[in-house]
Protein backbone atom coordinates (compact mmCIF):
# COMPACT_ATOMS: atom_id res chain seq x y z
CA UNK A 1 0.00 0.00 0.00
CA UNK A 2 1.23 3.77 -1.22
CA UNK A 3 2.38 5.63 2.07
CA UNK A 4 -0.16 8.72 1.56
CA UNK A 5 0.05 10.37 4.74
CA UNK A 6 2.66 13.24 3.95
CA UNK A 7 1.23 13.69 -0.06
CA UNK A 8 -0.29 16.89 -0.21
CA UNK A 9 -2.31 18.49 -3.00
CA UNK A 10 -1.79 21.87 -3.98
CA UNK A 11 -4.99 24.03 -5.45
CA UNK A 12 -4.70 27.13 -7.25
CA UNK A 13 -7.35 29.74 -6.13
CA UNK A 14 -9.34 29.58 -9.09
CA UNK A 15 -10.20 25.67 -7.79
CA UNK A 16 -10.91 27.21 -3.74
CA UNK A 17 -14.82 27.18 -4.62
CA UNK A 18 -14.79 23.56 -6.23
CA UNK A 19 -12.82 22.07 -2.75
CA UNK A 20 -15.42 23.88 -0.69
CA UNK A 21 -18.60 22.57 -2.36
CA UNK A 22 -16.78 19.17 -2.34
CA UNK A 23 -16.30 19.36 1.63
CA UNK A 24 -18.79 20.75 2.39
CA UNK A 25 -21.30 17.67 2.99
CA UNK A 26 -21.49 16.21 5.82
CA UNK A 27 -21.20 12.61 3.80
CA UNK A 28 -18.24 13.35 2.25
CA UNK A 29 -16.73 14.26 4.92
CA UNK A 30 -17.69 10.76 6.46
CA UNK A 31 -16.26 8.64 3.23
CA UNK A 32 -13.09 10.45 3.77
CA UNK A 33 -13.07 9.44 7.27
CA UNK A 34 -14.05 5.81 6.39
CA UNK A 35 -11.06 5.53 3.96
CA UNK A 36 -8.39 6.30 6.16
CA UNK A 37 -5.28 4.68 4.91
CA UNK A 38 -7.37 1.67 3.56
CA UNK A 39 -8.99 1.29 -0.07
CA UNK A 40 -12.94 0.27 0.27
CA UNK A 41 -15.21 -0.26 -2.35
CA UNK A 42 -18.77 1.86 -2.63
CA UNK A 43 -20.75 -0.93 -1.24
CA UNK A 44 -18.11 -1.25 2.01
CA UNK A 45 -18.41 2.68 1.96
CA UNK A 46 -22.30 2.32 2.19
CA UNK A 47 -22.03 -0.81 5.04
CA UNK A 48 -19.38 1.33 6.97
CA UNK A 49 -21.14 5.22 7.05
CA UNK A 50 -25.30 3.24 7.22
CA UNK A 51 -25.73 5.09 3.79
CA UNK A 52 -27.52 4.23 0.44
CA UNK A 53 -25.26 2.82 -1.84
CA UNK A 54 -26.46 5.18 -4.88
CA UNK A 55 -25.69 8.65 -2.56
CA UNK A 56 -22.00 6.80 -1.96
CA UNK A 57 -21.65 7.13 -5.53
CA UNK A 58 -22.79 10.51 -6.24
CA UNK A 59 -20.60 12.03 -3.15
CA UNK A 60 -17.94 10.03 -4.21
CA UNK A 61 -17.89 11.03 -7.95
CA UNK A 62 -18.11 14.42 -6.29
CA UNK A 63 -14.60 13.86 -4.25
CA UNK A 64 -13.10 12.67 -7.53
CA UNK A 65 -13.86 15.59 -9.23
CA UNK A 66 -11.93 17.63 -7.45
CA UNK A 67 -8.74 14.71 -7.20
CA UNK A 68 -9.89 13.97 -3.32
CA UNK A 69 -10.21 10.36 -4.22
CA UNK A 70 -9.41 8.57 -7.17
CA UNK A 71 -10.65 5.16 -8.01
CA UNK A 72 -10.43 1.47 -9.65
CA UNK A 73 -12.08 -1.36 -10.58
CA UNK A 74 -11.94 -4.46 -8.68
CA UNK A 75 -12.57 -7.67 -9.51
CA UNK A 76 -15.84 -7.71 -9.62
CA UNK A 77 -16.57 -4.80 -11.63
CA UNK A 78 -17.22 -3.00 -8.25
CA UNK A 79 -15.19 0.53 -8.28
CA UNK A 80 -12.65 0.76 -5.08
CA UNK A 81 -11.72 4.25 -4.07
CA UNK A 82 -8.80 5.43 -2.44
CA UNK A 83 -8.05 8.77 -0.62
CA UNK A 84 -4.97 10.58 -2.68
CA UNK A 85 -3.75 12.69 -0.21
CA UNK A 86 -3.91 13.78 3.62
CA UNK A 87 -3.31 17.32 3.51
CA UNK A 88 -4.17 20.17 0.79
CA UNK A 89 -2.89 23.63 0.37
CA UNK A 90 -5.33 26.25 -0.96
CA UNK A 91 -3.52 29.45 -2.94
CA UNK A 92 -5.80 32.16 -1.76
CA UNK A 93 -6.99 34.86 -4.34
CA UNK A 94 -4.64 38.02 -4.50
CA UNK A 95 -6.48 39.97 -6.91
CA UNK A 96 -9.23 40.08 -8.87
CA UNK A 97 -10.64 37.49 -10.75
CA UNK A 98 -8.25 34.97 -9.64
CA UNK A 99 -11.16 32.98 -7.55
CA UNK A 100 -13.06 32.61 -10.96
CA UNK A 101 -12.45 29.72 -13.08
CA UNK A 102 -10.28 30.24 -16.29
CA UNK A 103 -13.53 29.74 -18.48
CA UNK A 104 -16.64 30.65 -17.03
CA UNK A 105 -20.08 29.34 -19.06
CA UNK A 106 -23.56 29.88 -18.55
CA UNK A 107 -25.54 27.62 -20.20
CA UNK A 108 -29.18 28.88 -21.72
CA UNK A 109 -32.23 26.91 -22.19
CA UNK A 110 -32.71 27.76 -25.62
CA UNK A 111 -36.77 28.49 -24.50
CA UNK A 112 -35.45 31.09 -22.23
CA UNK A 113 -35.38 34.25 -24.48
CA UNK A 114 -36.31 37.33 -23.32
CA UNK A 115 -37.58 39.18 -26.74
CA UNK A 116 -38.31 37.64 -30.18
CA UNK A 117 -39.99 38.49 -33.45
CA UNK A 118 -41.74 35.86 -35.24
CA UNK A 119 -44.39 34.95 -38.14
CA UNK A 120 -45.25 32.00 -39.33
CA UNK A 121 -44.42 29.50 -40.47
CA UNK A 122 -42.69 28.65 -36.46
CA UNK A 123 -42.97 26.60 -33.80
CA UNK A 124 -41.75 25.08 -30.83
CA UNK A 125 -41.24 21.45 -29.45
CA UNK A 126 -40.67 19.99 -26.05
CA UNK A 127 -37.99 17.36 -24.96
CA UNK A 128 -39.87 14.37 -25.99
CA UNK A 129 -41.04 15.70 -29.31
CA UNK A 130 -44.66 16.68 -28.90
CA UNK A 131 -45.27 20.23 -30.12
CA UNK A 132 -45.82 23.01 -27.15
CA UNK A 133 -49.06 24.93 -28.41
CA UNK A 134 -49.94 25.38 -32.11
CA UNK A 135 -47.82 24.78 -34.91
CA UNK A 136 -47.38 28.11 -37.13
CA UNK A 137 -49.07 30.49 -34.47
CA UNK A 138 -46.69 32.92 -32.68
CA UNK A 139 -48.34 33.70 -29.76
CA UNK A 140 -46.53 30.40 -28.39
CA UNK A 141 -43.44 32.03 -28.40
CA UNK A 142 -45.09 34.21 -25.94
CA UNK A 143 -46.30 31.23 -23.65
CA UNK A 144 -44.88 30.19 -20.67
CA UNK A 145 -44.74 26.48 -21.96
CA UNK A 146 -41.72 28.06 -24.03
CA UNK A 147 -39.32 27.63 -20.79
CA UNK A 148 -39.27 23.62 -21.91
CA UNK A 149 -38.40 24.22 -25.28
CA UNK A 150 -36.20 21.96 -27.13
CA UNK A 151 -36.39 22.99 -30.83
CA UNK A 152 -37.58 26.21 -31.66
CA UNK A 153 -37.99 27.63 -35.62
CA UNK A 154 -39.32 30.04 -38.00
CA UNK A 155 -38.93 30.70 -41.52
CA UNK A 156 -37.96 33.67 -43.73
CA UNK A 157 -37.15 36.63 -40.98
CA UNK A 158 -36.82 37.07 -37.60
CA UNK A 159 -34.74 36.73 -34.29
CA UNK A 160 -34.77 35.09 -30.92
CA UNK A 161 -32.65 37.54 -28.25
CA UNK A 162 -31.31 36.11 -25.02
CA UNK A 163 -30.35 37.96 -21.98
CA UNK A 164 -27.31 36.79 -19.86
CA UNK A 165 -25.85 37.54 -16.58
CA UNK A 166 -22.52 38.93 -16.69
CA UNK A 167 -20.76 36.87 -14.03
CA UNK A 168 -17.34 38.61 -13.92
CA UNK A 169 -16.77 41.18 -11.01
CA UNK A 170 -15.64 44.89 -12.75
CA UNK A 171 -11.88 44.91 -13.62
CA UNK A 172 -11.48 41.34 -14.80
CA UNK A 173 -9.93 41.62 -18.20
CA UNK A 174 -10.85 39.02 -21.03
CA UNK A 175 -8.94 37.09 -23.41
CA UNK A 176 -12.41 36.04 -25.37
CA UNK A 177 -16.08 35.59 -25.64
CA UNK A 178 -17.33 32.56 -27.27
CA UNK A 179 -21.30 31.68 -28.23
CA UNK A 180 -21.71 27.85 -29.41
CA UNK A 181 -25.10 26.78 -30.59
CA UNK A 182 -26.65 24.26 -32.41
CA UNK A 183 -28.46 25.29 -35.72
CA UNK A 184 -29.38 25.39 -39.07
CA UNK A 185 -31.94 26.62 -41.85
CA UNK A 186 -35.45 26.37 -42.13
CA UNK A 187 -37.51 24.65 -44.79
CA UNK A 188 -40.99 22.92 -45.46
CA UNK A 189 -40.11 19.41 -43.95
CA UNK A 190 -36.58 19.61 -44.81
CA UNK A 191 -34.30 21.00 -47.68
CA UNK A 192 -30.74 19.49 -48.05
CA UNK A 193 -29.80 22.91 -50.48
CA UNK A 194 -31.62 25.07 -48.43
CA UNK A 195 -28.64 28.18 -47.51
CA UNK A 196 -29.75 30.93 -44.53
CA UNK A 197 -27.31 33.15 -43.52
CA UNK A 198 -27.70 33.40 -39.76
CA UNK A 199 -26.38 36.69 -38.07
CA UNK A 200 -25.51 36.60 -34.51
CA UNK A 201 -25.48 40.25 -32.83
CA UNK A 202 -24.11 41.23 -29.15
CA UNK A 203 -25.20 43.83 -27.49
CA UNK A 204 -27.02 45.14 -31.06
CA UNK A 205 -23.01 44.62 -32.58
CA UNK A 206 -22.60 42.25 -35.31
CA UNK A 207 -20.53 39.77 -34.47
CA UNK A 208 -21.02 37.38 -37.47
CA UNK A 209 -23.27 36.28 -40.37
CA UNK A 210 -22.74 32.23 -40.56
CA UNK A 211 -24.23 31.18 -43.91
CA UNK A 212 -25.68 27.19 -43.13
CA UNK A 213 -26.07 25.18 -45.98
CA UNK A 214 -28.58 23.16 -45.10
CA UNK A 215 -32.23 21.94 -43.48
CA UNK A 216 -30.93 18.85 -42.30
CA UNK A 217 -33.12 16.14 -42.30
CA UNK A 218 -31.88 12.92 -44.42
CA UNK A 219 -30.99 11.10 -40.87
CA UNK A 220 -32.57 10.64 -37.77
CA UNK A 221 -30.34 13.17 -35.33
CA UNK A 222 -28.94 11.26 -32.59
CA UNK A 223 -30.87 12.65 -29.93
CA UNK A 224 -33.40 13.57 -31.69
CA UNK A 225 -37.01 12.04 -30.14
CA UNK A 226 -38.39 9.16 -32.18
CA UNK A 227 -41.88 10.34 -31.65
CA UNK A 228 -40.79 14.11 -33.88
CA UNK A 229 -41.53 13.31 -37.32
CA UNK A 230 -41.16 17.29 -38.27
CA UNK A 231 -38.26 16.49 -40.55
CA UNK A 232 -35.26 18.64 -39.48
CA UNK A 233 -33.45 16.14 -37.44
CA UNK A 234 -30.10 18.00 -36.48
CA UNK A 235 -27.78 21.24 -37.22
CA UNK A 236 -24.49 22.26 -37.00
CA UNK A 237 -22.59 23.00 -33.67
CA UNK A 238 -21.36 26.77 -35.07
CA UNK A 239 -19.01 29.05 -32.45
CA UNK A 240 -19.17 32.63 -32.99
CA UNK A 241 -16.01 34.22 -30.57
CA UNK A 242 -15.02 37.72 -30.03
CA UNK A 243 -11.29 38.85 -29.06
CA UNK A 244 -9.43 42.13 -28.82
CA UNK A 245 -8.30 41.31 -32.37
CA UNK A 246 -12.10 41.02 -34.23
CA UNK A 247 -14.72 38.28 -34.18
CA UNK A 248 -14.49 35.13 -35.83
CA UNK A 249 -17.13 32.35 -36.90
CA UNK A 250 -15.59 29.08 -36.28
CA UNK A 251 -12.05 30.09 -36.54
CA UNK A 252 -12.40 32.54 -39.69
CA UNK A 253 -12.71 36.35 -39.03
CA UNK A 254 -16.09 37.37 -39.72
CA UNK A 255 -16.27 41.27 -38.15
CA UNK A 256 -14.10 43.77 -36.90
CA UNK A 257 -16.05 43.53 -33.50
CA UNK A 258 -14.12 43.76 -30.31
CA UNK A 259 -14.70 42.41 -26.75
CA UNK A 260 -14.23 46.21 -25.36
CA UNK A 261 -16.43 47.66 -28.44
CA UNK A 262 -19.26 45.39 -26.19
CA UNK A 263 -18.97 47.50 -23.58
CA UNK A 264 -19.90 45.02 -21.45
CA UNK A 265 -20.94 45.99 -17.69
CA UNK A 266 -21.04 43.86 -14.25
CA UNK A 267 -24.84 45.11 -13.51
CA UNK A 268 -26.03 45.03 -17.58
CA UNK A 269 -27.03 42.02 -19.35
CA UNK A 270 -25.57 40.46 -22.41
CA UNK A 271 -27.72 40.32 -25.18
CA UNK A 272 -27.03 37.48 -27.36
CA UNK A 273 -29.49 37.39 -30.54
CA UNK A 274 -29.93 34.98 -33.14
CA UNK A 275 -31.70 35.85 -36.33
CA UNK A 276 -32.20 36.10 -40.46
CA UNK A 277 -32.37 39.34 -41.66
CA UNK A 278 -34.73 40.57 -44.03
CA UNK A 279 -32.16 42.58 -46.26
CA UNK A 280 -30.07 38.86 -46.29
CA UNK A 281 -29.44 37.28 -49.16
CA UNK A 282 -30.72 34.01 -47.85
CA UNK A 283 -33.54 34.46 -46.18
CA UNK A 284 -34.65 31.27 -45.35
CA UNK A 285 -35.08 30.47 -41.32
CA UNK A 286 -33.77 28.88 -38.55
CA UNK A 287 -33.93 25.65 -36.17
CA UNK A 288 -32.48 26.27 -33.24
CA UNK A 289 -31.32 22.99 -31.04
CA UNK A 290 -31.77 22.19 -27.04
CA UNK A 291 -29.28 19.50 -25.07
CA UNK A 292 -32.53 16.70 -26.59
CA UNK A 293 -32.74 17.55 -29.68
CA UNK A 294 -30.29 17.11 -32.49
CA UNK A 295 -26.34 15.80 -32.51
CA UNK A 296 -25.12 17.55 -29.55
CA UNK A 297 -25.91 17.72 -25.87
CA UNK A 298 -26.20 21.26 -24.70
CA UNK A 299 -28.07 24.63 -25.25
CA UNK A 300 -26.64 27.81 -26.25
CA UNK A 301 -23.34 28.52 -24.13
CA UNK A 302 -21.72 31.73 -23.86
CA UNK A 303 -17.90 31.43 -22.43
CA UNK A 304 -16.16 34.17 -20.96
CA UNK A 305 -12.07 32.99 -21.24
CA UNK A 306 -10.07 35.48 -18.33
CA UNK A 307 -6.96 36.38 -19.62
CA UNK A 308 -3.76 34.47 -18.31
CA UNK A 309 -1.41 36.64 -16.60
CA UNK A 310 1.97 34.78 -16.97
CA UNK A 311 4.09 35.39 -13.65
CA UNK A 312 7.58 36.78 -14.03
Amino acid sequence: MNDISQETIRYPASRILDVAKALSGDVRVRILEALGDKPMSVSQLAETLGVAQPTISINVQTLEQVNLISSTQGANREKICAVTCRSIHLDLPSKLGDGLHQTEEIHMPIGMFSHCSIQPSCGMTGKDGGVIGSQDDPRVFYMPERVDASLLWFADSGYVEYYFANPLPPGVELDEIRISAEVCSEAPAFREDWASDITLTINDLHVGTWTCPSDFGNRKGKLTPERWKGGTEYGMLTEWSISEQGSKINGTASSPTTISSLKLAFNEPIRVRFEIREDALNRRGLNLFGSGFGDYSQDIILSFVRRSVSST
